[in-house]
């Protein structure tokens, strides 16, 4: 034999196949199991790098990509593009300052970034920070935090600082899942972006982080016969399809309010019928109607006509601009007024516009807020700009907790009855009300403040 090419040239059909098939770690190999390496611990071959100007290399089997200063966000993303998929890979990064993700399903605008492209779609964070948000969901360059961990705050220690951490995704049909060292974390439903190609970010940071690296390893991807892991009930699901309940949220005992068709489930707080005006049912929403800026000036307000005690509510909302409207909760109609009925509120409104952002006491009558009680969290990530659709979140415990949410970051929390709530009604609008916000149950209400306000996909997990 002169050399391997001459032997090579000399085989067989059959002992080709059989040269070509002796074990190793290609590239796209299959095993058994169905899963294809999708790095071969020696090249970038799939590969290729988009977006920023971070290098990436390999060490030790493992690919590095190194923060780069005066960079923007950089990817290397696979040449083949993915629709449903199981993928598995460790990373480590370096430090605590900074960030880094795996994209999903995504894609590239190519004219950006002096011809380099930008990255955007659907990616799972993995962040070291003291914020602790790995395995949360970010939708890069679009349309921001899908599914922050403040929605499953036990999940936040799933992350091992200076060690490589096992991130396992599952994207099957709208479905899109995430576990962190086998523990799980998010659960989005979501029908955009049904195909795309998978990238590892390096982000860009300040100057001082220059140099600092981030690990990836044992990457590998399963596309056929997949096999879902189970997901624990107990842990929100973030849908964003309007008016729609998935088989994991139905069998978690969720429920619609509003069913996008009709006012079924629904009445005004004046009488057992639904508003005759001022309301309209349309497009899969529900809208209060602009009348004169008024509190239940035009239709009313409307309640559900069941009552609630414990409960998980959640709800979107669109405002137009200068709007004002609220959910409120344990709405008995006991309290004789002649505005909008009594209850604890989720203040719904244009902050910038509307002259009550300015009222009250320290911001608490604010997007957000516990109308003139407290003020909500300032995290500019949580607000969406004035024409888009909001997800608002209100939780109730057993033991009376209440926390508010916002885009599925935390806003506030409070105990219902407490000595500090006490305080705080002492000192707002609601004082001359006994035991306010203190009832054992009551109505969910969507106030008519006399501005054109749209909710929909307003749902509910409870314990009557």
């Amino acid at each position: 034999m002169k050399n391997m090419k001459t032997f090579v040239k000399q085989l067989p059909v059959y002992g080709m196949m059989f040269l070509f098939a002796l074990p190793g770690k290609l590239a796209g190999q299959q095993n058994k199991q169905g899963w294809k390496d999708l790095f071969d611990g020696k090249s970038l071959q799939g590969w290729k790098a988009v977006g920023g100007e971070a290098p990436y290399t390999i060490e030790d089997g493992a690919i590095v990509g190194r923060m780069t200063k005066g960079t923007p966000n950089s990817f290397l993303i696979t040449e083949e593009e993915y629709g449903d998929f199981i993928l598995e890979l460790d990373i480590k990064l370096e430090g605590d300052q900074t960030n880094s993700g795996i994209q999903t399903r995504s894609h590239l605008d190519p004219n950006a970034n002096r011809g380099r492209g930008r990255v955007y779609g659907r990616q799972v964070e993995v962040d070291p920070s003291a914020r602790a948000w790995t395995g949360g969901i970010y939708d890069e360059a679009r349309r921001g935090w899908l599914y922050p961990l403040d929605l499953n705050e036990q999940a936040k220690t799933a992350y091992k600082p200076e060690a490589f951490n096992r991130v396992r995704i599952e994207a099957i049909g709208d479905e899109l899942k995430t576990w962190i060292n086998g523990v799980p974390v998010a659960y989005v439903v979501d029908t955009v972006d049904a195909k795309g190609f998978i990238g590892l970010q390096v982000h860009s940071i300040p100057d001082a982080l220059d140099g600092k690296k981030v690990y990836f390893k044992n990457i590998r991807i399963q596309t056929e016969n997949l096999k879902p892991q189970t997901f624990p009930k107990d842990i929100y699901i973030v849908n964003l399809k309007p008016n729609n309940l998935s088989s994991a949220e139905k069998n978690a005992g969720v429920k619609l309010l509003f069913n996008g068709q009709n006012a079924d489930g629904w009445r005004s707080v004046k009488g057992p019928a639904f508003p005759a005006k001022g309301w309209q049912i349309q497009d899969g929403e529900i809208t209060v109607l602009r009348a004169d800026g008024g509190e239940s000036t035009n239709g009313g307000d409307i309640i559900t006509k069941d009552k609630y005690a414990v409960f998980d509510l959640s709800f979107e909302f669109k405002l137009t601009p200068g709007a004002n409207s609220g959910v409120k909760y344990f709405v008995t109609l006991k309290e004789k007024t002649a505005g909008s009925a009594i209850g604890l509120e989720y203040q719904v409104l244009d902050d910038e516009k509307h002259p009550d952002a300015k009222l009250g006491r320290d911001g608490n009558r604010t997007l957000a807020s516990l109308y003139d009680l407290m003020t909500s969290n300032k995290d500019g990530r949580a607000r969406r700009p004035i024409g888009e659709w909001n997800r608002g979140r209100i939780v109730v415990t057993a033991d009376n907790k209440v926390t508010h949410y916002l885009n599925g970051i935390k806003m506030l929390t409070y105990e219902r009855g407490s000595q500090a709530f006490k305080d705080l009604v002492a000192i707002s609008k609601y004082k001359d009300w006994e035991n306010f916000g203190e009832a054992s149950s009551g109505h969910i209400l969507l106030q008519d403040h006399g501005d054109n306000v749209s909710f929909r996909s307003i749902k509910i997990k409870a314990k009557k």
